[in-house]
């Protein structure tokens, strides 16, 4: 199978003695692959699953199971929602005002978001967040105090699955519809704030989606902690993934959960994280999963390609993406304006560690040397 075009030239109509056993191999190389993806398959579907005889499994899911699931998501959503707008927005910060809308995303599914607005002096520009996998933007008040208290506007936006957006809770469908969502977003404000500069910014694995912006935030990006290398808990579950994300892809996969990694050096702020219930803290669905692999793949074959400005931050002691893949972005990257912070010993979630005044602070650096570069292209 792995013969050059050369050698393949000769396998001509003239060469059958040769091409028959040549076939034969390949076909009993496709039935062995073939038996051992469905024992692969049945051995780790659940119980549940495998128990149903194949034309039952074959069949698409009853109306009455179909509507009522449906009818148990939509609870859920309105449950998360009420929590969501139950989050207090006041940062101490008297010059802000707040607000919380749904908006309408890509494939008209309701989005939660957040706003801080400085109400006094100019606007310099507007940071849109995006948050990491299974957390929500109500995470990111303090944070947004810091910016507003700077003149700094914020948005902030719950992916599908997250917070008090539509969704199964914890489950992504595509990745590519959060990346579409964040777009409309992103259009909507500037059509809001005209001339007011925009920055995306973007944690974990929502760090990974805001990389795939290229110019439409023309500011600049700000990831941190992206999810740049991610790498399957086990090569079988990389090998079967694609698989499982479109048989079962709302099954709830333990085997990918990192347990036990922390994510902060601050104790209360590992407790309210794992004891909000906006946070998802079930294992991580199969499609979900695979989305993510699928984005990190392409984002490792495509660093050179990259050309918005941007900032990445990242703890060396991150245990749950890898700082390495973030100094790989720096150097291969083809943007002219870009920088890096390492920050030794620090942990996952860098706005949430003991020192988040200072990262929050580099963040504010950053943009207003951003924007002072663009005021000096303009005037010069």
């Amino acid at each position: 199978m792995s013969s050059t075009a050369a050698d393949m030239e000769p396998l001509t109509s003239g060469a059958s003695n040769r091409i028959i056993p040549i076939l034969k191999t390949v076909r009993t190389s496709l039935l062995f692959i073939h038996s051992l993806l469905f024992s692969l398959l049945l051995l780790l579907l659940p119980r549940r699953y495998r128990r149903r005889p194949m034309a039952d499994s074959a069949s698409p899911p009853s109306p009455s199971k179909s509507g009522k699931r449906r009818r148990l998501e939509e609870e859920d959503t309105l449950r998360r929602r009420a929590l969501a707008e139950g989050i207090d927005m006041k940062t101490g910060n008297e010059d802000c005002r707040w607000n919380t809308f749904l908006f309408f995303g890509a494939r008209r599914n309701a989005l939660f978001v957040r706003s801080w607005l400085p109400i006094t002096g100019q606007m310099k520009g507007i940071l849109i967040i995006i948050h990491g996998l299974n957390e929500h933007s109500g995470r990111y008040g303090q944070f947004a105090k810091q910016l507003t208290s700077c003149n700094f506007g914020v948005y902030a936006m719950d992916w599908t699955g997250h917070g008090g957006s539509d969704g199964l809770h914890g489950y992504v469908p595509s990745l590519d519809h959060v990346v579409a969502d964040t777009g409309a977003l992103l259009e909507k404000i500037k059509s809001e704030y005209p001339g007011v500069p925009c920055f995306l910014f973007g944690h974990s694995t929502g760090g990974s989606l805001v990389s795939l912006h290229q110019g439409n935030a023309e500011g600049g990006i700000i990831l941190t902690s992206p999810a740049l290398r991610v790498k399957p808990a086990h090569p079988i579950v990389g090998a079967v993934a694609p698989i499982f994300s479109l048989v079962v892809p709302r099954l709830q996969f333990k085997g990918a959960n990192k347990r036990g990694i922390p994510v902060s050096r601050d104790p209360a702020a590992l407790l309210a994280k794992y004891s909000d219930p906006l946070v998802y803290t079930g294992p991580i669905r199969v499609r979900t999963g695979h989305e993510i692999l699928r984005i990190s793949s392409y984002l490792m074959r495509n660093f050179k390609s990259v050309i918005v400005p941007f900032f990445v931050l990242h703890g060396t002691a991150d245990k749950v993406t890898d700082p390495l893949a973030s100094q790989d972005l720096y150097n291969e990257a083809a943007s002219k304006f870009k920088d890096i912070k390492l920050y030794d010993g620090f942990l996952h979630d860098l706005l949430f560690e003991p020192e988040r005044e200072e990262v929050g602070q580099d963040i504010i650096s950053w943009m207003e040397k951003r924007l002072g570069a663009e005021s000096e292209q303009i005037y010069s």
